[in-house]
Order: C-alpha cells, then sequence, then structure tokens
C-alpha cells in the first residue's frame, strides 16, 4: 500500500508542479485561440465564396442559377472541412499526438476505417458524382427514396429536402441510389373536368377549346397547349373530358388551378352543368 501511495504522490507531485500547470494554462490558451480563429476563418471564407458566386456578372451564363447555387455548397463545405482538419491537427500536435507519425504508421485508408469514416468516404465520393452528372440542383424538384421535396442545400457529405409538409430531410450522399428529377424539361399540367350525361358533349368540347385559346394567350407559364383531348372517362354520373398542357418546370400545380378556375367560370356562364353528388329526400307526409 506504502508504494501505491507513494506512486500516487509522485504523479499528483508532477502534474500539480508550477511548471506543468503553466504548461497546461499556456496549452489551453492556444487551443481556445485556435478554436476562435478556427470560428473565424469559417465565416470569413464562406462570405467569400457567397460573395463570389453571387456575382453573376463573372459567369456569363443564363440559366445557370441552380448549378451555381449547388456548386457553392460544395466550395462551402470543402472549405468548412479543410479548416476542421487543419484546426484540429493542429490542436492533436500541441498536445503531443504527433499527427504525421500517425499517419505514416497506419495509413491514410487505415486512420480512416479506424474512425469508422468509411461511410464518410463514401458520401464525399457519392456527392462528387452527382454534382459531376448534373443529376440534381438546388431548387429542383426530386424524388430520392421514400423522400420528396425541393432540394434546399447539397454538400459533400449530404443533401437536404424539404418536402410540402415543411419537414427537413436530411440524406446522406452514400445512401443516395436513385433520383427522380421532376424539374428536367417541360411538365405536364393535366385537368379532368366533368359534365352530366344530358349536356351536349361536342358544345361543352368547343367551349374548352375557346377557353384553351384564351388561356394560352395569356399564361407565359404555358409551353404547349392547353390541349382538349376528348372524353378520358365514363363515370358514374358524369362524362369526364381531359385537358392536358406542357409548362415550364415547377408551375404545373399553378396551371392546373387556374384551368379549374377558369373552367367552372367558363361553364357557369355557358350554363354547362358540372355535376355533384345531391341527396333527395322524400317524405311520406299522412293527413
Amino acid at each position: 500500500m506504502s508504494k501505491i501511495y507513494e506512486h500516487v504522490v509522485k504523479i499528483f507531485n508532477q502534474y500539480t508542479h508550477p511548471q506543468k500547470i503553466g504548461e497546461y494554462t499556456e496549452n489551453i490558451i492556444k487551443i481556445i485561440l485556435i478554436l476562435i480563429v478556427m470560428e473565424i476563418s469559417i465565416k470569413f471564407c464562406i462570405k467569400l465564396v457567397d460573395k463570389f458566386f453571387d456575382n453573376r456578372s463573372k459567369f456569363k451564363i443564363m440559366g445557370e442559377e441552380k448549378r451555381i447555387n449547388t456548386i457553392k455548397g460544395i466550395v462551402n463545405s470543402i472549405v468548412r472541412y479543410t479548416i476542421y482538419f487543419v484546426s484540429f491537427a493542429s490542436i492533436l500536435e500541441m498536445i503531443g499526438i504527433k499527427i504525421s507519425s500517425l499517419l505514416a504508421a497506419a495509413g491514410i485508408g487505415g486512420l480512416a476505417i479506424g474512425f469508422g469514416a468509411q461511410s464518410l468516404v463514401k458520401d464525399i465520393i457519392t456527392g462528387f458524382f452527382i454534382l459531376l452528372e448534373n443529376q440534381f440542383h438546388v431548387g429542383d424538384y426530386v424524388q430520392i427514396g421514400n423522400f420528396s421535396g425541393i432540394v434546399e442545400d447539397m454538400t459533400l457529405r449530404v443533401t437536404t429536402v424539404r418536402d410540402f409538409n415543411g419537414d427537413l430531410h436530411i440524406i446522406p450522399n452514400g445512401t443516395i441510389d436513385k433520383v427522380t428529377n421532376k424539374c428536367r424539361g417541360d411538365m405536364r399540367a393535366l385537368v379532368e373536368v366533368g359534365i352530366s350525361y344530358e349536356q351536349n358533349i361536342d358544345h361543352a368540347i368547343s367551349v374548352l377549346k375557346d377557353l384553351c385559346e384564351e388561356i394560352k394567350k395569356e399564361n407565359e407559364k404555358i409551353v404547349e397547349g392547353p390541349n382538349v383531348l376528348g372524353v378520358s372517362r365514363l363515370g358514374e354520373s358524369d362524362v369526364v373530358l381531359s385537358i392536358v398542357a406542357k409548362t415550364i418546370p415547377m408551375e404545373q400545380w399553378a396551371v392546373e388551378r387556374e384551368l379549374r378556375k377558369r373552367i367552372k367560370e367558363k361553364f357557369d356562364e355557358k350554363g354547362i352543368e358540372i355535376p355533384y353528388p345531391r341527396r333527395v329526400v322524400i317524405s311520406d307526409q299522412k293527413s
């Protein structure tokens, strides 16, 4: 017991020596300063990157805003991770852990595996391929696996997608194997409207064609059409007519809403009935 006690006292005296305490205090102050400089550097560099990419006059490319925003997110993540690595490597060197010897002993691949970074490497590689193959951009409407929505941000490691409920899905790039991009090319706007069986179908189609010509001249979001396809279905209480149009990306829903509104107004004006469920109550009144 006496030897253990003497050993503990020796260690205590060694680490509580004024010279050691001074070294510890100095190292702690240096580490705090490194962390402060790291945060300031990240904010400063990200502001420089944002300012560079936001200056559209340097690119002279029209219609490439989404791609530029995507590249900006990637560059920001590279800058952030580089500053993190340099800062924490300096801290490790300060506390006596030699990064150079550690890398030489284990190798970069072994070090990555040792820290459980296989998935991180996969995320980064996949992120580069997504950008290189131009699969999607920031602002695109996509479906990734079970998640769909607007791409809000993309970094080397993750892609963030906000769905129409407001939920933000953070998806590691390494897990992305199938992507459906719903913003490439012209979008389809499809509207189906029912008329009663008593109505003249040819007259209703003629009214719709005239209306479609009006809308085509007024709405700049429509690329092609609207075209009346004719009778698409015979329902239980209505004859269903279909109208289709091609729109610029992300505007198909607005065009569909406008078509439905204008069709209802035009049918009311022309006296064409759109059937709806009715309930008839027959009362057996006895005198």
